[in-house]
């Protein structure tokens, strides 16, 4: 009998990258720039966020979308968990205002639901929960392709003026990121090798930008004196209103792919991909969608972000030791790929 092969210490992912943006909102508030450094900096911020999405397009492989068409139903039920079913809770908590959220954080918590999915930790959790990976691949490129569209347009349609958003950003979001995005896709066929060997530094490219994004947003909320209309208890509140929004969108992947007939891959897939936002296409469009408004507009998808990374690590090490086989799917539900590895793709 072959000795038993100790499982290492599991650890919550304190994202360090999440550190980083607390340390840059710190900074933000204690060194906040403004006049003329002020312009400078969203010069540079709208330059940053244009090249974010120029290399999420050229990054973003529309062939394995396609390629991924034979699973549409689970495709279509992570979409509808994104944009359709978090939306509506979304549309739930504005009854919280004013007594539990200002109506800042109440816009910036229904902005977070309209974000597109994640990628990578979408993928990064299925593999490691023995989910369905190519199909997590094929759904985060879906969502991210649809999220470009959907997002603006579902703020534009249900934020109005509300929370500081600006109904004229449509045009903005156009030339910001829509354009930029597209150019990639376009060239992505000519540049996606110099993508591939120079990984690392656009990643930091990435994470800089972001880094940027955040700092020049929270500068602004700090000279406008948004933050002054947040208290310890908002916060609090925050916090307890997220836990429930995750609690509910994990509970209804799961058991509602269950009613759909998917087999455990699959529902493995649908739970992590439908159940999380994207912190990463989150921030950029939340500067052209809020301007001066974006600081508390950005700040509930921050803690969701750190929230759902915790509790998704947690649920995926527990679905890694489950010993249970996979039950076959019932009628008419779609066949399950088998899991593999995840290629290296843009973070979520």
């Amino acid at each position: 009998m072959s000795p038993r092969i100790p499982r290492p210490p599991y650890r919550l992912p304190v994202d360090p990258y999440v550190l980083a943006l607390l340390g840059t909102v710190a900074l933000a508030a204690l060194l906040p720039v403004s006049g003329a450094a002020a312009e400078a900096a969203g010069g540079a911020t709208t330059g940053a966020v244009a090249l974010l999405f120029f290399l999420y397009g050229a990054r973003l492989s529309t062939r394995e979308a396609l390629d991924g068409l034979r699973h549409w139903r689970l495709h279509l039920t992570v979409l509808a968990a994104t944009f359709v079913v978090f939306p509506l809770l979304g549309l739930a908590g504005r009854l919280l205002e004013p007594g539990v959220l200002t109506p800042e954080l109440a816009g910036g918590l229904l902005f977070l639901c309209l974000v597109l999915s994640t990628v990578q930790s979408s993928i990064a959790f299925t593999a490691m929960a023995r989910g369905n990976v190519p199909a997590a691949v094929c759904a985060g490129s879906f969502s991210s392709l649809a999220g470009i569209l959907l997002t603006p347009l579902l703020a534009a349609l249900l934020l109005g003026g509300a929370g500081g958003f600006r109904a004229g950003s449509l045009l903005g979001i156009a030339l910001q990121l829509l354009v930029p995005f597209l150019a990639g896709q376009l060239l992505r066929r000519w540049i996606a090798g110099f993508l591939a060997r120079h990984r690392k530094v656009l990643g930091l490219v990435d994470r800089g930008s972001i880094l940027l994004v955040v700092y020049t947003a929270f500068s602004e909320g700090m000279v406008s004196g948004v933050w002054q209309r947040v208290t310890p208890a908002r916060l609090a509140a925050l916090l307890a209103v997220e836990a429930v929004l995750l609690a509910a969108m994990l509970a209804i992947t799961w058991y509602g792919a269950q009613r759909l007939g998917f087999g455990r891959a699959d529902r493995i897939t649908i739970q992590f991909a439908g159940s999380k936002k994207s912190l990463a296409a989150g921030l950029p469009m939340a500067t052209v969608l809020f301007g001066a408004q974006a600081s508390l507009a950005v700040l509930p998808l921050m803690l969701f972000h750190q929230m759902q990374l915790m509790v998704c690590a947690v649920i995926a090490g527990r679905r890694a030791r489950d010993p249970e086989p996979d039950p076959e799917p019932g009628p008419g539900a779609p066949r399950e790929a088998s899991p593999g590895a995840a290629p290296a793709l843009p973070a979520g």
